[in-house]
């Protein structure tokens, strides 16, 4: 099989090209994994967070737009909406040199994509401050509205996407 003239199609969901997705967009780390994460990393702000779902008493809400604030001095945690990854990817690197650290959520079936071929395949795990983490098994996300347990962690199938994921780590 060639794949001389193959051109990957993404996911509706997987571009903004089609539009963001805010039904989609708007789904909050697990406490599970926040909770495993932060003790590991102790961040300090939630660039990327909705008022419902802010994993850190410090974040930047849509209004305020992480993008257009400054990381400087932060250990900086960011969930992005996947439906546009890029512009964060992006702005981690212009604060990476200022950031105490930037950790980033993101889904690990995009690296066919010209953002991860652009800003992070060059780059990652070349002792240059940018390491790529692949997490073991499919993460449960929360949507708005999900029912939770008694400790806060999302119960359902429809919690869980359809890809794994993937930190990048920034650091000095």
């Amino acid at each position: 099989m060639s794949v001389v003239r193959f051109r990957a199609q993404n996911h509706p969901h997987q571009t903004k090209k089609r539009g963001p997705k805010t039904n989609i967009d708007d789904r909050a780390t697990s406490p599970e994994l926040f909770d495993a994460l932060n003790a590991r990393f102790r961040f300090t702000v939630d660039v990327a967070a909705a008022t419902h779902n802010a994993k850190c008493p410090r974040y930047f809400s849509i209004a305020d737009d992480g993008l257009l604030q400054s990381w400087a001095a932060e250990r900086v945690w960011c969930n992005p909406p996947y439906s546009d990854i890029r512009p964060w990817v992006e702005k981690a690197w212009m604060e990476a040199d200022h950031a105490e650290l930037i950790v980033m959520l993101l889904p690990a079936n995009r690296t066919e994509q010209a953002w991860w071929q652009e800003l992070v395949e060059p780059y990652r795990d070349r002792r240059i401050g940018l390491t790529v983490e692949f997490l073991a098994e499919r993460q449960r996300f929360v949507r708005p509205g999900s029912v939770v347990d008694m400790f806060g962690r999302p119960r359902g199938a429809v919690e869980r996407p359809p890809f794994g994921v993937c930190l990048l780590v920034w650091s000095s």
